[in-house]
């Protein structure tokens, strides 16, 4: 990685690692679709791929009713849901996890993990931090 060039460094984290932050990292002039809409803008997915992927996370994550909220008029659990859609819709092969669950409610946090397994079996590697 110290070998790398800036730009290839910056290349390799844009299209293999994905980011679940404890304090979630919301863009909040983005509504939730825009925020999960944009790492996949960074990958140059097609805007009707991306369109797809966003409506599949947004349906998985049962958050579709909040689509056009933004991150303030969300509680923190549905911040977390929208932090944690946002880091796995790009399917990462490297996943970085700062207490991915804290936030949420038990089933959740079971689903959340469920997701992770899935990623994982897929190939990706998980590294998460949890008390």
């Amino acid at each position: 990685m110290h070998e790398l060039a800036a730009k290839a460094r910056q290349a390799l984290q844009r299209e293999a690692i994905g980011f679940i932050f404890q304090q979630y990292h919301l863009i909040d002039d983005l509504t939730v679709a825009e925020n999960l809409d944009l790492p996949l803008s960074y990958r140059n997915v097609p805007s009707a791929e991306r369109k797809a992927r966003v409506g599949d996370i947004l349906d998985r994550f049962q958050i579709v009713g909040k689509k056009d909220l933004y991150p303030k008029q969300l509680s923190g659990g549905q911040q977390q849901l929208v932090a944690v859609a946002r880091a796995t819709i790009t399917r990462p092969k490297v996943l970085l996890a700062d207490e991915p669950t804290g936030a949420l409610h038990t089933s959740q946090g079971e689903m959340i993990m469920d997701l992770l397994g899935e990623l994982n079996r897929d190939g990706a590697t998980i590294v998460m931090v949890t008390p």
